[in-house]
C-alpha cells in the first residue's frame, strides 16, 4: 500500500511539472480542463458515473478556457491598435517629449 502512494506522489509530481513552461493558450486550456473535469467529476457522482461526468467535464472545461484565451488575445490586440500611438505624432512633438 505504501508503494502504490509513493507511485502515485511521484507521478502526479511528474505531471505537474511538465506543466513549468505552457504558453498562455495552454495555460488557460489547462486550467479551463481541469476544472471541467473536477466539477464534472463532482456532478457525475450524483448519478451514479463520475468517470464519465469527469470527462465530459473536463473536455467542456478545455473548450471554454481555450475560448476564453482567443478572447482575451482578440481584446489584447484591440487595446494596443486603438491606444498605440505612432511615433512622431501628438501634442509633444516640437518639444522634444
Amino acid at each position: 500500500m505504501r508503494t502504490m502512494k509513493l507511485g502515485i506522489l511521484l507521478a502526479a509530481g511528474l505531471g505537474l511539472s511538465a506543466c513549468g513552461d505552457l504558453n498562455p493558450t495552454q495555460q488557460r486550456t489547462a486550467t479551463g480542463a481541469l476544472g471541467g473535469g473536477a466539477v464534472g467529476g463532482i456532478l457525475g457522482s450524483f448519478s451514479g458515473n463520475a468517470g464519465l461526468g469527469a470527462l465530459l467535464g473536463a473536455g467542456v472545461g478545455g473548450a471554454g478556457g481555450y475560448l476564453y484565451d482567443q478572447s482575451q488575445r482578440s481584446q489584447q490586440q484591440y487595446y494596443q491598435q486603438q491606444y498605440r500611438q505612432p511615433r512622431g505624432r501628438g501634442p509633444y512633438r516640437d518639444r522634444g517629449w
